[in-house]
């Protein structure tokens, strides 16, 4: 099903998520949801708090515009480590249509989460992946990409 997604100033993307507790069939309903809704937006990365739940939870897809789909559901997501090298890029978000950001983030990122089973899972990311996954997790904290966005030279 293809949920609304909330826009700024709603006040749901400010706030900081609660953890995922359940890890039951309505929690794979609303992983469901959310790819499709991400798909259909279209978006690379979509957060709980952007359809209005304040809970950590996102999926991501940055394969899908360039190829095959590549679905991805982070539960209680938490950045391990991240580089010393940064990258900076253009970050849009799907609760401020029509805007872009200027962002420098770190390039790689370690990253523990759980999956839909509850189980834990780590892993290293880098690319778009890493932008993705930290612009998501941001979400998760009640911070928007325009809060880090850099000064125009």
């Amino acid at each position: 099903m293809i949920r609304s997604i909330v826009q700024i100033p709603d006040p749901v993307l400010r706030q900081s998520c609660a953890p995922v507790e359940a890890f039951d069939a309505s929690l794979r309903d609303l992983a469901d949801d959310m790819l499709a809704t991400m798909y259909d937006a279209p978006g690379r990365g979509l957060a709980a708090p952007q359809i209005g739940l304040p809970i950590r939870l996102f999926v991501m897809d940055v394969a899908w515009k360039d190829g095959a789909p590549e679905p991805q559901v982070f539960v209680n997501p938490e950045i391990l480590e991240v580089s010393e090298d940064r990258v900076t890029r253009e970050e849009g978000c799907l609760s401020i249509p029509g805007r872009t950001s200027r962002v420098s983030r770190p390039s790689e990122v370690a990253l523990r989460w759980q999956n839909l089973d509850g189980e834990a899972r780590d892993g290293r990311f880098s690319g778009v992946a890493a932008t993705c996954i930290q612009h998501e997790i941001d979400h998760l904290d009640g911070v928007l990409c325009t809060d880090r966005e850099e000064p125009s030279a």
